[in-house]
């Protein structure tokens, strides 16, 4: 305990090289930390939200756009599909559910989305308030939705064109709330849903054509009617191996398949992640040498007080050890700062995304994984210190008090 007790005080005499060596490793600390969050927060929400989701279909385009679009409603969609052509894949032998998405329209950013109640059962959604839609303009709320406008069960709102807020509002005809979902942790969190014919009355209204409750020829409706996209899921895994290809050569759609085009996002994106790792390694290489020249240079300023200690019995060993505390005091107090300063890093990333009704990212989250945090600074705090340590284990006292200037 002594030992301890006299490293601590011997870190503390030197305050600005001890704030230098301490803030290199804890930087390094807290990038290594924040890539290990975010990447592994960013897998779970693409692997939550891609669950049972085959293929996605809807215009031509890029598929990547397509995906990010309809499954994790991050992008704007290439297009609208008729509904015709829909309803045509559905009754394909290969198909076992088809979801439609009708986007378009948006309240305070936060998308409205026309499906059926299939989309609530594909995620396993449960209503924490009121019912599901019954009927058209009925709408039911994600739950960071909900509680980022306050709406509640039986307020109405105007719905405004455009994925991104900002557009025109549809003020003649508003959205009644009737229920709100228990959060999900998946993409209907930050959702506004309602029945497909609601999007199709709103935009029907606006463009001047005759109301979705008149009576007319709902064939001819049909013929003209456009969804967004399509959430497929298979009958058989062997469907993947024809059914995009057949959408593909013979219509007008596109098929992408989710599974494909998010092992492609990933790789770009752990192209970046391979760089703030990179960029903390570096940072705990030049921690490590920073505090391997003070402590060398601690030992040469120390010579009277090493050599005291030695004729006052204190073993090599324990000089040894006392540069050794010296630096594991570093490493403990980097790992809690590098801990703390990755979480509150991967913190502000996700109040960031949230704003922007982006994936959900928090710093609350504790993995595994990061007890690796502390075991990496107390490793490179343990190689800078062992050549200094060894030195001072092998200087006699006598020796030290010869170099005394």
């Amino acid at each position: 305990m002594k030992t301890i007790a006299l490293s601590w005080r011997y870190l503390v005499s030197r305050p600005l090289a001890a704030s230098l060596n301490l803030l290199l490793l804890t930087l390094g600390l807290a990038a290594i930390t924040f890539v290990l969050l975010t990447r592994a927060q960013i897998d779970r929400a693409f692997e939550r939200d891609l669950a049972g989701i085959d293929v996605v279909v809807g215009a031509k385009g890029s598929p990547m756009q397509l995906i990010l679009a309809g499954v994790f409603h991050l992008d704007v969609p290439p297009g609208n599909i008729p509904l015709k052509a829909v309803q045509a894949l559905a009754q394909d032998a290969r198909v076992a559910q088809l979801i439609p998405l009708s986007l378009g329209d948006s309240y305070q950013g936060f998308r409205i989305v026309g499906t059926t109640p299939d989309y609530l059962r594909h995620y396993d959604a449960q209503l924490a308030q009121g019912q599901a839609w019954q009927a058209p303009i009925e709408v039911v709320l994600g739950a960071q939705m909900a509680q980022a406008t306050r709406l509640q069960t039986g307020q109405t709102f105007a719905g405004a064109h455009g994925l991104g807020g900002g557009g025109a509002a549809h003020a003649a005809h508003p959205y009644r709330v009737v229920g709100v979902l228990a959060p999900c942790g998946c993409v209907l969190d930050r959702l506004v849903l309602t029945a497909t014919e609601s999007v199709w009355a709103v935009h029907e209204a606006g463009h001047g054509k005759a109301d979705a409750h008149d009576d007319h020829d709902a064939a001819q409706e049909d013929e003209q009617r456009e969804i967004t996209l399509a959430l497929i899921q298979y009958r058989s895994p062997l469907a993947a191996v024809s059914f995009p290809r057949f959408v593909n050569s013979t219509t007008n759609l596109q098929a992408a398949a989710p599974a494909l085009e998010i092992t492609r996002l990933l790789r770009m994106v752990g192209v970046g992640a391979d760089v703030l790792r990179g960029f903390g390694a570096v940072l705990l290489l030049t921690a490590a040498l920073s505090v391997f020249i003070a402590l060398w240079n601690a030992v040469r300023e120390r010579r009277a007080d090493l050599a005291l200690l030695r004729m006052l019995g204190a073993s090599p060993a324990r000089l040894a050890r006392l540069l050794l505390c010296e630096a594991l005091w570093l490493a403990v107090l980097a790992s809690v700062l590098g801990l703390a300063g990755g979480h509150l890093l991967t913190g502000l990333l996700g109040f960031l995304l949230q704003a922007e009704q982006s994936l959900p990212l928090t710093g609350w989250l504790w993995l595994g994984v990061e007890a690796w945090v502390p075991v990496i600074a107390l490793g490179v705090a343990a190689l800078a210190a062992l050549l200094p340590a060894f030195s001072a284990y092998r200087v006699e006292a006598g020796q030290l008090l010869s170099l005394k200037n």
